[in-house]
């Protein structure tokens, strides 16, 4: 990945297919590499003394998956549950491993290829997130759909906090 001018990553100059979704009526997109699955949302096990982001734990196929929602992390309205509401299963690198989680998201919305010419770099300002946890915009027919930057979306103590949850749930 290139260097934009502000310091961070940008996309290189590629096709880079991608699951878009909806927060806050704001359109973002993940890399679907990244991406193992899609469940209908489910409340999760609250977990004592986690960040506010972390919902807490649900089980997948017999693993504990914390559940981070990303209206409290980006600090946008607070989510409403409704029948579109989704967690996107991910994988973070963490500690050199690979971590899944969950991400709670108002809804799930396509898959979408960008082509090279539709990937801008992050804009320096006017983003309801942090700039520094996106790695494009991918145009979209009207608008542009954020590109996260997943493994700085998650801070060290969000990702410690969520490695500490798992290492105690298989430990018991």
């Amino acid at each position: 990945m290139a260097k934009n001018k502000d310091g961070g990553t940008a996309i290189e100059a590629e096709a880079l297919q991608c699951l878009t979704f909806f927060m806050d009526e704001e359109e973002y997109a993940l890399e679907l590499l990244r991406v193992k699955e899609i469940m209908e949302y489910r409340e999760p096990t609250v977990v004592p003394m986690t960040p506010a982001s972390v919902r807490g734990v649900i089980n997948v196929r017999g693993s504990v998956v914390p559940i981070v929602d990303l209206a409290i992390k980006f600090g946008l309205a607070d989510l409403t549950i409704s029948k579109r509401t989704c967690i996107i299963i991910v994988e973070v690198h963490l500690d050199g491993e690979d971590t899944s989680m969950g991400l709670v998201v108002d809804a799930v919305n396509e898959v979408r290829d960008f082509k090279a010419d539709e990937i801008e770099d992050p804009p320096s300002f006017g983003t309801k997130v942090r700039v520094d946890y996106l790695k494009g915009m991918g145009r979209t027919t009207d608008k542009f759909a954020l590109m996260l930057d997943i493994d700085k979306v998650l801070s060290d103590m969000e990702l410690e906090a969520i490695k500490t949850v798992a290492d105690d749930s298989e430990a018991e």
